[in-house]
């Protein structure tokens, strides 16, 4: 669904470096690195945000490497959810509907999947952070789109709402047959929804692959520090 041949992006002192990678349809790929790494760098060149230096993506066998990040069949959960404020949660919901001059059909039906129906006359101010993560999920999701990215989507939850996320997370990506990309630095979080997961290390891919393999059989020292490194800070948080 998703393939990346050789794709380069500069900023400042940073590079996301030659970075290939294919991703199965219908499959949930976690994104794992150090801060600084490229996570949020590769997102925004899959959905269109950041033009490319070099190298080519596509999705489904399409080249989308010059299109609009609307025309790529994207949604795309940033880091801070990019809620407005001055909206309710349904006019939030509805807001991507409304610039692409589509009908705003499945709407009820999303937000009754996502539990939220009871909010959709209610400010964004009012929410909790758990509430505010599923009116930005549901504001992806009633685009329909092929693909769903998800930049650290429940890093400012509590460690309950977070299980109880994720669960839902998979659910619907399970449901509805979504390939999606989910920035995580958290195995826990990783081990819960992922089928694979993939490794960046300051802007080069370092490993890919199941995460029981990727504990297992690290193919460098980075990783094998790495993948120690953080399932001693899971284990902390527990």
């Amino acid at each position: 669904m998703i393939r990346t041949e050789e794709i380069s992006f500069s900023v400042g002192t940073f590079q996301l470096q030659r970075l290939s990678i294919e991703i199965a349809k219908g499959e949930y790929l976690i994104l794992l690195g150090p801060p600084g790494s490229g996570k949020t760098v590769f997102l925004e060149c899959i959905c269109g945000l950041k033009r490319l230096e070099s190298g080519r993506i596509y999705i489904d066998d399409r080249d989308v490497t010059g299109l609009e990040p609307r025309l790529r069949g994207i949604g795309y959960v940033p880091q801070d959810y990019a809620l407005f404020p001055h909206l309710t949660v349904e006019q939030n919901i509805t807001f991507g509907l409304r610039v692409r001059g589509r009908t705003e059909e499945k709407i009820a039906e999303t937000a009754d999947m996502l539990g939220i129906r009871q909010l959709m006359s209610r400010s964004i101010s009012g929410l909790s952070g758990g509430e505010k993560q599923r009116v930005a999920l549901a504001r992806a999701l009633v685009l329909q789109p092929k693909i769903l990215l998800l930049d650290e989507p429940v890093c400012a939850l509590d460690e309950v709402t977070r299980q109880e996320v994720c669960a839902q997370l998979l659910a619907i990506q399970r449901k509805l047959g979504l390939t999606t990309i989910h920035v995580s630095h958290n195995l826990e979080e990783a081990f819960s929804v992922a089928d694979r997961a993939a490794i960046l290390h300051q802007g080069v891919l370092q490993q890919i692959g199941p995460m029981d393999e990727l504990v297992s059989k690290p193919n460098s020292e980075f990783v094998a520090r790495f993948m120690r490194c953080e399932k001693r800070k899971s284990k902390s948080k527990m």
